[in-house]
């Protein structure tokens, strides 16, 4: 039991995020233990999967299977993204790299003196490789705009062009590089373009027999071709002109897809959607035995609340509480292996407060919150 001394008296409520799904663990085992993780709610779907029991490739949901304790890596055909990433129901790009995914650990303080993950996660937006990788993946998505609801889409028509294309890069694609330097497009004095839009410039998001998957006219071959005349009645419309390659050729190169469309902030915008997400799917588990109380002022008595699990136990790993009100409704102490926090009423008629709890289930480094309104009537 931990008592508290001090808490802050004010506090600015997050307005939880909705996700619709099963409250469940979303993590569920089978008889022999295997479990199923995800690589963010949303997922990357087409993505080969090793951990030390299985090989394999996520499903369209994203899904891989493992068993507790493993490691678990991660490639876009022959393009290794992540290696020995410890398993679990939801991995995000963060986990990816070593260095984002030890400070995860270290939870920030709001405003209010409570821990939070969301200022570390924010923080670790700015990390070049983070961003640099979540920029390749959103250019590799089947579809070039992905929906608010959608997960990354790597079909087997672009990893196979993957695979072709990667051992004819001036360089390896390198996610720990400058982000000016992984989005290189070319320039008067730097005209190779980068590794990674080498790539993309390889790749064809379209049917194979489209024509824009064709290669672009050349100059010579252009200008092979008569020009077409000023005057319609004497075009030839069985004759191919310099104009309708110099279309075609446009429409090539115009197709193709770079870095620049995918830029820093549809990369954070992503991350953070995907994260917002995984915090909706875990506080959507748990509630408070009670969400309003009312008390006489006379009723002074030590109250308590509860944390609750759906269909499963708690499982809490650390708590903490404030009152917004210390005035009218004060925290007198809280204990993690019970779930509870304790508190009593202080003031007149009238008053109210709300008790914040924010605590951290078992198994993940993210913070949840759950308030409870108290009246004194």
């Amino acid at each position: 039991m931990k008592s508290v001394h001090h808490p802050r008296l004010c506090l600015t409520l997050v307005t939880a995020l909705t996700l619709t799904g099963c409250l469940d663990d979303g993590g569920g085992s089978n008889d022999d233990d295997t479990r199923t993780g995800a690589v963010n709610v949303h997922g990357f779907s087409g993505v080969s999967y090793r951990t030390a029991s299985r090989t394999g490739h996520t499903d369209a949901q994203g899904q891989y299977q493992y068993y507790p304790g493993e490691t678990v890596s991660f490639r876009v055909g022959d393009l290794t993204l992540a290696e020995d990433v410890p398993a679990k129901e939801f991995v995000t790009p963060l986990e990816f790299f070593e260095d984002t995914r030890q400070k995860l650990d270290n939870p920030g303080t709001d405003d209010e003196g409570l821990r939070t993950h969301t200022l570390t996660e924010q923080a670790l937006l700015s990390d070049n490789a983070l961003i640099n990788l979540t920029r390749l993946l959103l250019a590799l998505n089947w579809e070039e705009n992905l929906k608010e609801t959608d997960g990354i889409e790597l079909r087997e028509r672009v990893i196979s062009q993957l695979n072709a294309a990667l051992p004819d890069l001036t360089a390896p694609i390198d996610f720990s590089v400058s982000e000016a330097e992984f989005a290189h497009t070319g320039s008067e004095s730097e005209p190779t373009p980068s590794p990674a839009n080498q790539l993309l410039a390889a790749i064809c998001f379209y049917p194979e027999d489209d024509e824009l998957c064709d290669a672009p006219p050349t100059q010579s071959e252009i200008d092979a071709l008569p020009p077409r005349p000023e005057n319609e009645d004497d075009r030839d419309p069985d004759v191919e002109y310099q104009e309708d390659l110099e279309n075609k050729r446009d429409s090539i190169l115009e197709a193709r897809r770079s870095l620049d469309d995918f830029d820093r902030e549809a990369a954070e915008d992503y991350l953070t959607r995907e994260l917002n997400a995984i915090t909706t799917t875990y506080g959507n588990r748990y509630y408070l035995n009670n969400e309003t109380a009312s008390y006489s002022p006379s009723d002074t008595g030590i109250k308590s609340v509860d944390v609750r699990r759906v269909g499963s136990d708690t499982g809490l790993a650390q708590i903490e509480a404030i009152s917004t009100r210390q005035q009218d409704v004060v925290v007198h102490s809280f204990d993690w292996q019970s779930a509870t926090v304790d508190y009593f009423v202080a003031g007149a008629s009238g008053g109210e407060s709300e008790i914040v709890i924010s605590f951290r289930p078992d198994n993940t480094y993210r913070w949840i919150r759950k308030s409870l309104r108290v009246l004194i009537r």
